[in-house]
Protein backbone atom coordinates (compact mmCIF):
# COMPACT_ATOMS: atom_id res chain seq x y z
CA UNK A 1 0.00 0.00 0.00
CA UNK A 2 1.23 3.53 -0.57
CA UNK A 3 2.95 5.99 1.85
CA UNK A 4 0.17 8.07 3.78
CA UNK A 5 2.41 11.23 1.89
CA UNK A 6 2.07 9.74 -1.22
CA UNK A 7 -1.73 9.12 -0.79
CA UNK A 8 -2.08 12.83 0.67
CA UNK A 9 -0.32 14.16 -2.58
CA UNK A 10 -2.45 11.70 -5.19
CA UNK A 11 -5.83 12.30 -4.12
CA UNK A 12 -6.17 16.24 -4.77
CA UNK A 13 -3.62 15.62 -8.16
CA UNK A 14 -6.02 12.70 -9.48
CA UNK A 15 -9.28 14.60 -8.34
CA UNK A 16 -8.70 17.91 -10.33
CA UNK A 17 -7.88 15.83 -13.36
CA UNK A 18 -10.89 13.59 -12.79
CA UNK A 19 -12.94 17.24 -12.21
CA UNK A 20 -11.38 19.32 -15.40
CA UNK A 21 -13.66 19.59 -18.23
CA UNK A 22 -13.22 16.75 -20.76
CA UNK A 23 -15.01 14.48 -22.58
CA UNK A 24 -16.10 12.16 -19.86
CA UNK A 25 -17.44 15.03 -18.22
CA UNK A 26 -19.12 16.11 -21.26
CA UNK A 27 -21.10 13.14 -21.84
CA UNK A 28 -22.40 12.60 -18.01
CA UNK A 29 -23.56 16.15 -18.07
CA UNK A 30 -25.00 15.31 -21.49
CA UNK A 31 -26.64 12.03 -20.21
CA UNK A 32 -27.61 13.65 -16.97
CA UNK A 33 -29.80 16.25 -18.57
CA UNK A 34 -30.92 14.04 -21.41
CA UNK A 35 -31.49 10.51 -19.41
CA UNK A 36 -31.35 11.37 -16.02
CA UNK A 37 -28.63 10.88 -13.41
CA UNK A 38 -29.96 7.05 -12.68
CA UNK A 39 -29.98 5.93 -16.04
CA UNK A 40 -26.39 8.04 -16.42
CA UNK A 41 -24.87 5.67 -13.67
CA UNK A 42 -24.57 2.89 -16.25
CA UNK A 43 -22.16 5.18 -18.33
CA UNK A 44 -20.35 5.71 -15.12
CA UNK A 45 -19.95 2.19 -14.86
CA UNK A 46 -18.70 1.59 -18.06
CA UNK A 47 -16.46 4.87 -18.06
CA UNK A 48 -14.56 3.80 -14.96
CA UNK A 49 -14.09 0.04 -15.63
CA UNK A 50 -12.19 1.44 -18.93
CA UNK A 51 -10.12 3.82 -16.56
CA UNK A 52 -9.21 1.02 -14.76
CA UNK A 53 -7.74 -0.41 -17.62
CA UNK A 54 -6.16 2.89 -18.95
CA UNK A 55 -4.64 3.15 -15.48
CA UNK A 56 -3.17 0.17 -15.58
CA UNK A 57 -1.84 -0.71 -18.84
CA UNK A 58 -0.16 2.85 -17.85
CA UNK A 59 1.66 0.98 -15.37
CA UNK A 60 2.64 -2.60 -16.51
CA UNK A 61 3.89 -0.83 -20.21
CA UNK A 62 0.83 -1.81 -22.77
CA UNK A 63 0.41 1.93 -23.34
CA UNK A 64 3.96 2.13 -25.45
CA UNK A 65 2.19 -0.80 -27.24
CA UNK A 66 -0.56 1.15 -28.67
CA UNK A 67 1.88 4.51 -28.84
CA UNK A 68 4.13 2.77 -31.12
CA UNK A 69 1.19 1.47 -33.43
CA UNK A 70 -1.01 4.94 -33.57
CA UNK A 71 -2.73 3.92 -36.90
CA UNK A 72 -4.77 1.21 -34.80
CA UNK A 73 -5.52 3.71 -31.69
CA UNK A 74 -6.90 6.35 -34.53
CA UNK A 75 -8.65 3.82 -35.96
CA UNK A 76 -10.21 2.99 -33.25
CA UNK A 77 -10.86 6.31 -32.31
CA UNK A 78 -12.69 7.22 -35.20
CA UNK A 79 -15.07 4.66 -34.81
CA UNK A 80 -15.94 5.45 -31.05
CA UNK A 81 -16.33 9.27 -31.99
CA UNK A 82 -18.76 8.17 -34.76
CA UNK A 83 -20.59 5.56 -32.62
CA UNK A 84 -21.27 8.84 -30.26
CA UNK A 85 -22.09 11.45 -32.96
CA UNK A 86 -24.01 9.03 -34.47
CA UNK A 87 -26.18 8.48 -31.03
CA UNK A 88 -26.05 12.91 -30.66
CA UNK A 89 -28.14 13.15 -34.10
CA UNK A 90 -30.56 10.78 -33.20
CA UNK A 91 -30.70 12.88 -29.80
CA UNK A 92 -30.90 16.28 -31.33
CA UNK A 93 -33.48 15.69 -33.79
CA UNK A 94 -35.96 13.84 -31.60
CA UNK A 95 -39.44 15.16 -31.72
CA UNK A 96 -39.85 14.35 -27.43
CA UNK A 97 -38.26 14.39 -24.49
CA UNK A 98 -35.69 11.62 -24.23
CA UNK A 99 -35.98 9.96 -20.69
CA UNK A 100 -35.75 7.03 -19.32
CA UNK A 101 -38.81 5.95 -20.38
CA UNK A 102 -39.32 6.90 -23.65
CA UNK A 103 -36.01 7.08 -24.77
CA UNK A 104 -34.02 4.81 -27.77
CA UNK A 105 -32.93 1.46 -26.77
CA UNK A 106 -29.85 1.99 -28.76
CA UNK A 107 -28.82 5.05 -27.08
CA UNK A 108 -30.08 4.30 -23.26
CA UNK A 109 -29.62 1.01 -23.13
CA UNK A 110 -28.08 -0.43 -20.19
CA UNK A 111 -25.03 -2.32 -22.23
CA UNK A 112 -25.23 0.78 -24.94
CA UNK A 113 -24.81 3.62 -21.99
CA UNK A 114 -21.93 1.55 -20.50
CA UNK A 115 -20.42 0.82 -23.77
CA UNK A 116 -20.27 4.91 -24.21
CA UNK A 117 -18.64 5.46 -21.04
CA UNK A 118 -16.37 2.70 -21.31
CA UNK A 119 -15.34 3.46 -25.49
CA UNK A 120 -14.94 7.29 -24.69
CA UNK A 121 -12.72 6.40 -21.62
CA UNK A 122 -10.02 4.42 -23.21
CA UNK A 123 -9.95 5.87 -26.26
CA UNK A 124 -9.77 9.28 -24.98
CA UNK A 125 -5.76 10.30 -25.73
CA UNK A 126 -6.13 13.30 -22.47
CA UNK A 127 -6.96 10.24 -20.11
CA UNK A 128 -3.60 7.72 -21.55
CA UNK A 129 -1.59 11.15 -21.19
CA UNK A 130 -3.00 11.56 -18.01
CA UNK A 131 -1.65 8.08 -16.79
CA UNK A 132 1.65 7.46 -18.50
CA UNK A 133 2.93 10.93 -17.04
CA UNK A 134 0.58 11.04 -13.62
CA UNK A 135 0.57 7.68 -12.46
CA UNK A 136 4.18 5.83 -12.76
CA UNK A 137 5.80 8.11 -10.52
CA UNK A 138 3.95 7.45 -7.55
CA UNK A 139 4.93 4.09 -7.68
CA UNK A 140 7.26 2.54 -5.56
CA UNK A 141 9.46 -0.63 -7.17
CA UNK A 142 10.55 -0.78 -3.65
CA UNK A 143 7.04 -2.31 -2.50
CA UNK A 144 4.84 -4.67 -4.35
CA UNK A 145 4.01 -3.03 -7.03
CA UNK A 146 -0.07 -5.01 -7.54
CA UNK A 147 -0.94 -3.79 -4.17
CA UNK A 148 0.28 -0.07 -4.58
CA UNK A 149 -1.84 -0.25 -8.15
CA UNK A 150 -5.08 -1.59 -6.46
CA UNK A 151 -5.23 0.47 -4.01
CA UNK A 152 -4.17 4.17 -6.58
CA UNK A 153 -6.25 2.29 -9.42
CA UNK A 154 -9.13 2.63 -6.86
CA UNK A 155 -8.84 5.78 -6.17
CA UNK A 156 -8.69 6.79 -9.40
CA UNK A 157 -12.05 5.46 -10.08
CA UNK A 158 -13.94 6.79 -6.61
CA UNK A 159 -12.10 10.39 -8.00
CA UNK A 160 -13.63 9.49 -11.58
CA UNK A 161 -17.35 8.08 -10.69
CA UNK A 162 -17.45 11.61 -7.70
CA UNK A 163 -16.83 13.84 -10.44
CA UNK A 164 -19.21 12.58 -13.40
CA UNK A 165 -21.78 12.42 -10.29
CA UNK A 166 -21.11 15.99 -9.76
CA UNK A 167 -21.60 16.71 -13.76
CA UNK A 168 -24.65 14.35 -14.31
CA UNK A 169 -26.43 16.30 -11.54
CA UNK A 170 -25.88 19.49 -13.27
CA UNK A 171 -26.98 17.62 -16.21
CA UNK A 172 -30.07 17.18 -14.51
CA UNK A 173 -30.62 20.45 -12.98
CA UNK A 174 -30.41 22.08 -16.56
CA UNK A 175 -33.22 19.40 -17.50
CA UNK A 176 -35.81 20.24 -15.15
CA UNK A 177 -35.20 23.94 -15.18
CA UNK A 178 -35.56 23.59 -20.08
CA UNK A 179 -38.80 21.34 -18.83
CA UNK A 180 -40.28 24.25 -16.71
CA UNK A 181 -40.77 26.44 -19.87
CA UNK A 182 -41.87 22.91 -22.38
CA UNK A 183 -38.40 23.86 -24.01
CA UNK A 184 -38.22 20.27 -24.94
CA UNK A 185 -37.09 20.54 -27.96
CA UNK A 186 -34.30 22.90 -27.23
CA UNK A 187 -33.41 20.57 -24.37
CA UNK A 188 -32.85 17.81 -27.13
CA UNK A 189 -30.80 19.76 -29.19
CA UNK A 190 -28.16 21.36 -26.41
CA UNK A 191 -27.99 17.54 -25.32
CA UNK A 192 -27.17 16.17 -29.33
CA UNK A 193 -24.75 19.14 -29.81
CA UNK A 194 -23.39 18.34 -27.05
CA UNK A 195 -22.50 14.41 -27.36
CA UNK A 196 -22.11 15.18 -31.13
CA UNK A 197 -19.19 17.87 -29.67
CA UNK A 198 -17.75 15.03 -27.82
CA UNK A 199 -17.47 12.20 -30.66
CA UNK A 200 -15.77 15.16 -32.46
CA UNK A 201 -13.07 15.40 -29.77
CA UNK A 202 -12.66 11.84 -29.38
CA UNK A 203 -12.39 11.41 -32.76
CA UNK A 204 -10.15 14.39 -33.97
CA UNK A 205 -7.94 15.35 -30.79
Amino acid sequence: MPDLAILAVFIPTFFFVSITPGMCMTLAMTLGMSVGVRRTLWMMVGEVIGVALVAIAAVVGVASIMLNYPAVFQIFKWLGGAYLGYLGLKMYFAKEQISSENAPSTSTSRRGLMSQGFITAIANPKGWAFMISLLPPFISLAKPVTGQLFVLVGLIMLSEFACMLIYASGGKSLRMFLNRNDNIRWMNRIAGSLLICVGAWLAFL
